[in-house]
């Protein structure tokens, strides 16, 4: 991946949601042999939605790696292929420490009660870690709703915070650019795909695998026990104010 450099994907567009990982082209860089674990998460249990594409297959990875055990959800008969490709990586990737990975069916998508369901289980020294935008911080013309959405992330996530510090839970997120994921064919078309990227300063998409190590950072105490109620933007080099 170079830091720099005009770099465009060939036109495409995939016609319906949720979309597919498997089918597109370049496929999204989600691992490197360059990443070194180093058992960050020994002994943790992590639950990552969305996990069977993208920047949530690229997490699961990356945790399985530093000794997480690793449970995902997908939606059921939409996103089978790509869940069954990510767990068969999760199991090859995972430490002998840690119980084999699941792979959840289940759209969390209308679920509101979903934070309730999770926190009873969490304990001291726990982490969550959402995902907003870049355009939560710079705005975008075209796309106000996904913009509003990730703007009240944004304060979900300072909310939460303040909320869970007196219970030792950490609560932070991660804002990425333009990441090349399937959501990209998905939603735009295929001029639109060929120049997605080209607008920050390093002039191209970012892939997974240059947003996943924040999550990891995140979800590490030792990395980061005094950080709570922040977002982190890997995002090509765009200014946002925090």
């Amino acid at each position: 991946m170079a830091s720099g450099g005009q770099q465009q994907q060939p036109p495409q567009k995939q016609d319906s949601q949720p979309r597919k990982e498997h089918v597109m082209n370049p496929v999204p860089q989600f691992s490197s042999p360059g990443y070194k674990p180093s058992n960050k998460l020994q002994g943790k249990v992590a639950l990552v939605t969305g996990g069977d594409s993208g920047i949530g297959r690229s997490v699961c990875i990356l945790f399985a790696k530093e000794g997480a055990t690793v449970a995902f959800t997908y939606v059921k008969g939409q996103e089978d292929k790509d869940a069954k490709d990510t767990l068969e990586m999760v199991k090859k990737d995972k430490t002998a420490e840690a119980k084999d990975p699941m792979a959840v069916p289940a759209d969390l998508g209308f679920d509101g009660t979903a934070k309730r369901h999770v926190l009873k289980h969490m304990k001291e020294g726990s982490s969550i870690i959402n995902t907003t935008s870049v355009n939560a911080y710079k705005g975008n013309a075209t796309l106000l709703d996904y913009t509003a959405t990730k703007g009240a992330i944004v304060g979900f996530i300072r909310g939460l915070a303040l909320q869970l510090v007196n219970r030792g839970i950490r609560v932070n997120g991660v804002a990425p650019g333009p990441i090349w994921t399937p959501l990209i064919p998905a939603s735009f078309d295929e001029e639109k795909s060929n120049q997605f990227g080209s607008q920050v300063p390093m002039k191209r998409a970012g892939h997974p695998i240059e947003v996943a190590p924040w999550y990891v950072f995140l979800a590490c105490n030792v990395c980061s026990s005094y950080i709570t109620g922040q977002v982190l933007h890997p995002n090509g080099g765009t200014v946002v104010n925090a």
